[in-house]
């Protein structure tokens, strides 16, 4: 059991990691910015992952000895959690939080990690990002095969969101699976000739074709005016 010795750095510690959802975690900047050491923010970081607090996504590489030491990204496993630490209390703040979008990106990874988890599987869940700056949110690996995930809270679709997708389909043409953009909005378009379905939140429920074997199931239901999304591996 590792001893927290200064209660007021460590909440200003896990608040700052709040902030940074969905980023990826330099020890380092935190450290200067709490005012401890980079060993300590590892230990406490630690202490949190023990505790099923946060989650640390890993980046995806063939690779494997690169992906161990690679920056990876930080989810809170409570995503309420992360906002009451951020200081969202009502519906209507989050809207206009600027945190917003990582919020609703937290919500989706860690339901898909859930799900896994439920099953008694490994995750086998990856961000994925390449040297021009290109970005998937998450990458669910299956054997060879990949299946892209674009998390965006933006009501409308706009073209630039499908940027990452497009790019990991480029790299890896022989093990891209259907893409999948999630977005909170009203247009649904199927996409086939590039290997994408978007899918908007809280409107029903989507079944990818079952003639196609694909690793995603996902229902989608309203609890409130703009729903959430809950999206199970099968």
């Amino acid at each position: 059991m590792l001893l927290i010795r200064d209660m007021l750095l460590f909440d200003k510690f896990v608040r700052l990691c709040a902030g940074r959802i969905g980023q990826l975690f330099v020890a380092s900047q935190l450290a200067n910015e709490v005012g401890v050491s980079i060993h300590t923010i590892q230990h406490w970081l630690s202490v949190l992952e023990a505790s099923f607090i946060i989650h640390r996504l890993p980046p995806f590489h063939e690779n494997i000895g690169k992906r161990l030491v690679k920056a990876f990204k930080l989810y809170f496993v409570d995503v309420g959690l992360a906002a009451w630490l951020l200081g969202i209390e009502t519906a209507s703040q989050i809207q206009r939080d600027p945190l917003r979008g990582a919020l609703f990106e937290n919500l989706v990874v860690m339901e898909l990690i859930k799900a896994r988890a439920n099953q008694g599987q490994d995750p086998q869940l990856f961000f994925y990002r390449d040297s021009n700056g290109n970005e998937v949110d998450a990458l669910f690996k299956r054997g060879r095969r990949y299946t892209p995930i674009e998390i965006k809270s933006a009501a409308t679709f706009h073209q630039r969101f499908l940027k990452g997708l497009e790019a990991f389909r480029r790299a890896y043409p022989e093990g891209a699976e259907l893409g999948f953009l999630i977005y909170d909005g009203a247009m649904s378009p199927s996409r086939s000739g590039r290997r994408l379905l978007a899918v908007q939140i809280g409107r029903g429920i989507f079944q990818p074709d079952q003639s196609d074997a694909r690793p995603w199931s996902m229902i989608c239901f309203s609890s409130s005016a703009k729903g959430y999304c809950r999206l199970i591996i099968q």
